[in-house]
């Protein structure tokens, strides 16, 4: 427990046994009546952005979540497998939690999830991976004549990033997965 004076951008909550990471805080003072802080929190099972007031001196529930590293093993049903790379146990991510990441992942791939108690909260995707191109599609010419600058490559995971035209099927490049841009041939 702590006050919430000291609420902060990236703290997590407990609030009615739903955890929140706390995306912005204002402290608000009024000409008549108790000064307040505003705060927007994410959900951390559905996602969602939710406004909560809190006053000055309310006890808030502050948590940690604990970080530990997961190695992708293999779809399971609408879930994923990963072992935990610690204890080496099998743990099973909802695929609400891995969203839009999944287009990243193949056997190998290690993440950082967090965890709270034994429930994971979030997936992290290492910053950049080399993967294989498995398909290019052929783009129009900007102009007549000229090359295309991009075409759009399908990677072995199914993600589709943009890339240079010199780029073909079998090549390995290395990808940022927060921008999902390509950075270079491998």
């Amino acid at each position: 427990m702590t006050g919430s004076k000291t609420i902060s951008p990236g703290m997590t909550l407990n609030i009615s046994g739903k955890l929140y990471r706390v995306e912005t805080c204002v402290k608000v003072t009024v000409a008549k009546g108790t000064p307040f802080i505003k705060t927007k929190l994410r959900d951390l099972i559905t996602n969602q952005i939710v406004e909560k007031n809190f006053k000055p001196d309310q006890a808030v529930n502050d948590v940690t979540l604990v970080e530990r590293r997961l190695e992708f093993l293999y779809p399971e049903g609408k879930d994923y497998l990963f072992l935990d790379i610690g204890n080496l146990e099998q743990i099973l991510v909802p695929t609400s939690i891995i969203t839009d990441k999944v287009t990243y992942l193949r056997e190998g791939v290690e993440v950082k999830a967090a965890f709270y108690g034994e429930i994971v909260f979030s997936i992290e995707l290492p910053q950049f991976l080399e993967l294989m191109v498995s398909k290019v599609e052929a783009e129009k010419p900007a102009k007549k004549g000229q090359p295309p600058e991009t075409r759009t490559a399908f990677l072995e995971t199914g993600a589709k990033i943009k890339v240079p035209p010199f780029i073909d099927v079998g090549d390995i490049i290395k990808v940022d997965t927060r921008t999902e841009e390509y950075i270079q041939r491998v």
